[in-house]
């Protein structure tokens, strides 16, 4: 006899509103299908809108290609240093070497687990003492958790290095009653599949001086010179986002809000469930700082103890998966620089990621605590 098998429960699928449809058919009706016109820059007025504070917005084709951009904007090129958060995706620390770059790895803290504040500044003296001052700083708000941006900023100014603001997994974080998206010099925001709205693929650079976002706009049309015929005097990109895709992050806007608050209740779902298991913690709020809890992420007492959740999810057809692994530890960046105090490696070893998405049933939540309970041992 067959067992039946159990729908899959993802850890963070795509979820529709209702006006992404009308927005994506508008653009086919008016046969904007190209890398511009009015879904582009009414999503960019949305986001520009959504976070406030003064900021620009570029939409792009990914968060990677954001992250590319404004590398370059920062002039950053062959053999500049560029310290990275080494606690993130790929993503983040791959555009380094589009430029012929290098990439600085610095560990995390443990209250955010993003980027060290002391770490940060010892290897920034470090870099100058060693004549090798760094061109930028690119700093994670991890898992939607804010960086600790009031350490961070302080010492970017202190020593006048750029910060590049990675916000691909927390557009709808607050830190201190302000947004995310709008503390780096220049921002980025990702519109993948698994994040918190989506446009299937996209991204979006974001600044208070409208003359970045102009120049990314240049850059990302593969820097066409003001010409009646085709003229570059750069080398540009293929990076703008379609008016198709722009229409639906038009409506992906819409409904940001509840997005963001149905993750949160995933998270209180899973800590009030969970939270009397010895020996297994929550990524908790940090002061001043409100997550978007795009993905609900708990350490447990081993390397261990963490498989046997993983493995026994996914035997019952249940997605989860271990905390980044950090970028000082990928055979790719074998190495690369890094000031590392072991924070990292130990939340790789014991962290998971939990199902998260907007759109999990009462139902999909009290079958993963089921099996999370009956599967730990500290």
């Amino acid at each position: 006899m067959e067992t039946e098998v159990q729908e899959k429960i993802w850890l963070s699928s795509p979820h529709m509103g209702s006006s992404e449809q009308m927005y994506v058919r508008q653009a086919f009706d008016s046969n904007w299908i190209a890398p511009l016109g009015p879904n582009v820059t009414g999503f960019e007025k949305d986001i520009e809108d959504y976070i406030g504070d003064e900021v620009h917005a570029t939409c792009l084709s990914s968060g990677t290609g954001a992250i590319h951009l404004a590398l370059e904007l920062l002039k950053v090129g062959l053999g500049d240093e560029v310290l990275c958060q080494s606690f993130t995706f790929a993503a983040s620390a791959n555009p380094i070497t589009y430029l012929g770059a290098k990439p600085v790895f610095i560990d995390s803290e443990q209250e955010t687990w993003n980027i060290s504040p002391e770490l940060l500044e010892t290897a920034i003296m470090d870099r100058i003492n060693l004549g090798k001052k760094p061109k930028a700083i690119i700093a994670v708000h991890l898992y939607g958790m804010p960086y600790k941006v009031d350490e961070i900023t302080a010492i970017s100014r202190k020593y006048d290095i750029p910060v590049i603001e990675d916000s691909a997994e927390a557009l709808g974080s607050v830190y201190e009653g302000v947004r995310c998206g709008s503390f780096g010099d220049i921002s980025i925001l990702s519109f993948n599949g698994n994040k918190i709205i989506t446009t299937s693929g996209g991204g979006a650079l974001l600044s208070k001086d409208k003359l970045i976002t102009d120049k990314a706009v240049f850059l990302a049309t593969q820097a066409r010179d003001n010409a009646p015929h085709y003229q570059h005097s750069h080398i540009g990109y293929n990076y703008r986002m379609s008016n198709v895709l722009a229409g639906i992050g038009r409506g992906q806007m819409e409904v940001l809000p509840e997005r963001v608050r149905a993750r949160r209740n995933n998270f209180l779902f899973y800590k009030e469930n969970l939270s009397s298991i010895s020996g297994l913690s929550f990524l908790e709020d940090s002061k001043g700082s409100f997550s978007n809890r795009w993905l609900t992420c708990v350490l447990t007492s081993s390397y261990e103890t963490r498989e046997r959740i993983r493995i026994a999810l996914d035997n019952e057809n249940i997605e989860s998966r271990p905390l980044w692994k950090p970028m000082h530890m990928q055979p790719v960046f074998k190495g690369a620089v890094n000031y590392t105090n072991g924070v990292s490696e130990d939340l790789f070893n014991r962290g998971l990621c939990l199902p998260s998405g907007s759109n999990l049933e009462q139902e999909d939540l009290e079958r993963i605590c089921n099996i999370i309970k009956t599967n730990f041992n500290d």
